[in-house]
Order: C-alpha cells, then structure tokens, then sequence
C-alpha cells in the first residue's frame, strides 16, 4: 500500500483555530510597554517568548526546534511536577503541595532559554524584560513561598544538566548557526555539491545530536533515492525542471503563491498553530504545556531525522542536476559538475529554481518531514484527521519573513499532500524527496507519540 494514501478515517471533530488578538495586561502600568508578554495563557506566553528567542538568534530551523524543545520539556516537566496527569520526560523533579503552575513555568522556560542564549546581550535583555513583568502579575511569585518557582529552577536545571553535562549529553554544539565536518561521497552523478549562493553546509553536526525520544539517529532512515538510470528519475528530474523553473511557463499563479507560502519559518508556523488550538480550545495549562512539547520535541527529532538523512545520502539538489554548470569551485569536486549521464534528460544551461536553494542535500524534503510530523502532532492532539487547521505562511506582498497569508487545510492528507507539491514549484525538491519526507515525518512522529507524554494511568 502507498504510505500517503492510506490513512485510517475517524470521526468527525471540526475545529476553526483563530489568533486571539489580545494584549496581555500589565500590572503596573508604568513598565515599558515593550515589556508586555505576548497573548495567552503563561505556558502559551513563554511559548512565544522562545520562539521570538530562537529566531532572534538566527538558529536554522533544524537546529532552532532542538532549542525549542529545551525549554518545551522544561515547562511540560514543571507543570506535570505539580498537576500531575502525565508521564513526564527524562525527569525525576516533584513539588511541593500549593506549588504555583504559573510561577513554575515562568521559571522553567525564563532559567533554560536564558542559560542557551546567554551570548545574545540583546536577548537576555528581553528575556529578562518578560521575566520582570511575568513576576509582577504574579506577585512576585511569593504568595507561594516561592514553591512554584523552585519547581520551575529545578526543572530548568534537569533539562540542562540531562542535555549537557549528564552521563548522556546530547552532542549539541555552539555556537548556533555553525558548520561541521562529514562524511564525503566521492565526486560524480547523483553526489551533492553547493548550490547558489554557495554557502556552507548547514548544520550537518544536527543529524548526530541525541535523540529527545527517538531510540537512534537512523532510527528511520528512508531507502536511498531512485537511480539515475531509472523512469522514476527521469519522471521527477523533467517535473522539476518545468514547474520549479525561477521563469516556469507551466506553473501557474496560485501554485507560485503557494510555494512562496511555505518558505515561512516552520518552527514560527507550527508553535504558533499550537498556540491558536490552546486559545480556541481555552485549554489548560497542563494540556497547553503538554501540546507544545508535543510539537517541538517531535519536531526536533523529525529534522534532527532528516538532517541526518540528507548527509548520508548526499544526494544533489535540482538547480545542480538541470544545470551542471551551477557548481563553482567549492572545494567537493571539479568544476564544472556532472550530468546525471541519462540520454532520457536534457541538461539546461542557467535553469534556477523560483526559491533559493537551502544550503543542504536534497534527499529527504524536510519540509515534508517536518510538516507530516506536525500533521501527526496536531491530529493525535485534537483526536482526528479532520483538523480543520489554519495555518500562516508568507505572504510575497509583505515584509521579509511575514506570517500574513492564511491558508485552511480541513484534513491531515490536504497537508501532507501540499507541502510535497509546494516544495517541487519551489524547485527545491524532486517529487519522491517529498514522498520520503513525509513517510519519514510521520514514522517520527507516530514512534514519539506513543512512547511520550502518555497519561498516568
């Protein structure tokens, strides 16, 4: 059976998410206004606070979601510490009785985010500003004795001693946004080479970070990708290059538009998909805590996954198939490059793709990954494939990295199905890279679900 085409149907339970757009009140109105927390309750609060700290670092997506889902178990950690309900994750930390939820989140994320992004002056200064503010609408968080904030420091502490000095750390290195050595396919057909504008490899050092749930790092590894000699190749290679072409005469508005809509920053797409069923659903924050470590663990380890794929296989991006002469002297093979020796293909001289090639392999599409993982997240958490989701993406009228395009998606398949073409009229990724990014999203995704965040019973 195809593995996107056979989906188990379950009831109907549908549900239109919409952005509260409120402003979180400030008990003293004499603090900054910039100081002012984000919407939401306070683990959807700190939740957006992260997430406006990843991204402020300039941390590729891959890597960012390993940040996320640092202060993620923190926060789910603190809260189950006190309300209990859940298993928790690769934590032993209890609370005293009275402890306050909201003083114990405030802590756990403020401690973990602060201690990752200690580098970052102008962070730690907003840090620092929603810290102060969190405390003065919450008394101080005495009115505990302090209960609920020891839970908070302690559940920090685990998450970073259990990640970094413990008898199993996770190999993550700093600082963000760095290169690594890996290793090499010798040079020819098929064998990835830097693509325009040539920047270095990104974040290869992501695919061998531990896993948060996942047993190994090639827990899941797709098969390799069809042969150059084959119809599959030859199929998907003169695909791409009419669709994804930068000037594609084939490819109409709408699908431009909707590949333009998913170059939008997935661990920004997805938190704040979180965020909005927490807000419609009025959801405590003990589920709310629960469904955003739900989304940024699985999400680290689906890209943590695909990272780790790609540099196995080595496999070369479009833009370096259709036009051998796009490869430069960049150090991993001669110039120019190869044909993929197929008398079934043309080669094209200055064929592009209509979206900048990411500075990766090709094989598998993360953005398949990483979209069927959220897709399996989301659908798991509401308890149906029909989940009527909006979602945000960028917007081509809008500023640089906007969120102002909306699109609905009513099932889990609408989804998965429109990220693998989205990313083919990018030109980024060939049909079957797609294929495998979303079987590999939702092996990930399904293993993690039922071996994490589980009810006591």
């Amino acid at each position: 059976m195809n593995p996107l085409t056979q989906f188990k149907k379950i009831p109907i339970l549908p549900l239109r998410i919409a952005l509260a757009l409120v402003v979180a009140a400030l008990s003293d109105p004499s603090h900054d206004a910039a100081a002012a927390l984000p919407p939401g309750n306070t683990v959807a609060q700190w939740n957006n606070i992260a997430e406006d700290t990843v991204v402020g670092s300039s941390a590729f997506q891959s890597e960012g979601f390993i940040y996320m889902a640092y202060a993620s178990t923190a926060v789910y950690n603190a809260v189950v510490a006190i309300e209990g309900g859940y298993e928790p994750l690769d934590s032993t930390i209890t609370a005293p009785p009275g402890a306050s939820v909201d003083c114990a989140v405030v802590e756990a994320a403020y401690r973990t985010l602060r201690y990752y992004f200690s580098s970052f002056p102008v962070l730690v200064a907003n840090l620092d500003a929603n810290y102060a503010e969190a405390l003065a609408n919450l008394n101080g968080c005495t009115t505990d004795g302090g209960a609920g904030t020891g839970v908070g420091l302690a559940a920090a502490n685990e998450v970073i001693y259990n990640r970094t000095t413990g008898p199993n750390p996770d190999g993550r290195m700093t600082p963000i946004g760095v290169t690594s050595s890996f290793p090499l396919l010798p040079p020819g057909p098929g064998v990835w080479r830097l693509t325009p504008p040539f920047a270095l490899p990104q974040v290869p050092w992501v695919g061998n970070v531990r896993r948060f749930i996942l047993q190994s790092v090639d827990q899941f590894l797709p098969d390799p990708p069809p042969s150059l000699l084959s119809s599959e190749w030859v199929e998907a290679f003169n695909q791409i290059k009419a669709y994804g072409a930068s000037n594609s005469s084939v490819r109409s508005d709408e699908q431009t538009f909707i590949a333009r809509f998913w170059s939008a920053n997935v661990i920004r797409q997805y938190n704040r998909v979180g965020r909005d069923i927490a807000d419609a659903l009025g959801l405590s924050l003990l589920e709310t805590a629960r469904l955003a470590a739900m989304v940024n663990l699985v999400g680290a380890d689906a890209l943590m996954s695909t990272m780790h794929a790609k540099y196995h296989y080595l496999f070369w991006r479009p833009v370096t198939a259709i036009d051998p002469t796009a490869v430069i002297a960049d150090g991993f093979g001669p110039v120019p490059g190869y044909d993929d020796g197929n008398p079934a293909t043309v080669e094209q001289t200055g064929w592009r793709p209509l979206l900048t090639t990411p500075n990766h392999p090709e094989y598998p599409a993360a953005h398949g990954v990483i979209t069927a993982a959220m897709a399996e997240v989301f659908s798991t958490f509401l308890g149906t494939n029909q989940i009527e989701l909006d979602i945000h993406g960028f917007d081509p009228a809008g500023p640089p990295g906007n969120l102002n395009a909306v699109r609905h998606f009513d099932t889990t398949n609408d989804l998965r199905h429109e990220i693998i073409d989205a990313r083919l009229w990018a030109g980024l990724h060939y049909h079957f890279s797609g294929v495998a990014g979303v079987v590999l999203g939702r092996q990930v995704a399904k293993f993690d679900l039922r071996h994490a965040f589980r009810p006591v019973e």
